[in-house]
């Protein structure tokens, strides 16, 4: 593994993944996949510390992904990759923001991008379901579907949704919850 190749797969996530934080996580899947750089049950991990340190959350996904691939130079060469294409675009669209602001053509791109930006994070949203609530291995023991779902991790996942709609409190809030309910109820 080069340093191209982290800058280069994090370029792509970077220009690919509209949508902010979340709409990377499709990518740094696919890069779990290719790469030993990090594994697939780091995600949720990834999204944890993300949500709760300062800053963007993609971006401090990437540096996370970054130092974990290649050290402190890993980090700083990640998270160029993935601000770089925005940085150009932005450059780019601010010169002819004026042609773009009323163009139909640029406004329906946008439409389009929000369902399909929507349907990378649900596919990103079921990975970390499979990761931390589903455990099929279970289901293909038993052959009962009702031993599908990790109950208390379920029931935990429900109850920070259920609070953190309706308390709006910070993020790092609810992951310290559940890092203490995850000791408590041995998770």
């Amino acid at each position: 593994m080069t340093y191209i190749q982290l800058f280069f797969e994090f370029f792509k996530t970077g220009l690919f993944a509209v949508g902010g934080g979340l709409a990377t996580l499709p990518f740094l899947s696919d890069i779990a996949s290719k790469y030993n750089w990090f594994d697939k049950s780091m995600l949720a991990d990834m999204v944890a510390v993300s949500q709760s340190t300062p800053g963007p959350m993609g971006i401090n996904m990437a540096t996370f992904a970054g130092y974990n691939a290649k050290g402190i130079i890993g980090s700083l060469v990640a998270t160029t990759g993935l601000v770089l294409p925005s940085f150009i675009i932005i450059i780019i669209i601010a010169n002819f923001l004026n042609k773009f602001k009323e163009n139909t053509i640029v406004t329906s791109i946008f439409y389009g991008l929000r369902p399909a930006v929507t349907g990378l994070i649900a596919v990103a949203l079921f990975e970390i379901l499979k990761l931390s609530i589903i455990t099929v291995s279970n289901f293909v023991e038993s052959k009962n579907i009702l031993y599908i779902f990790d109950y208390k991790a379920l029931i935990l996942a429900i109850g920070i949704f259920i609070l953190s709609r309706k308390s709006k409190k910070h993020p790092a809030i609810f992951i310290l919850i559940g890092a203490v309910a995850g000791i408590i109820l041995g998770l």
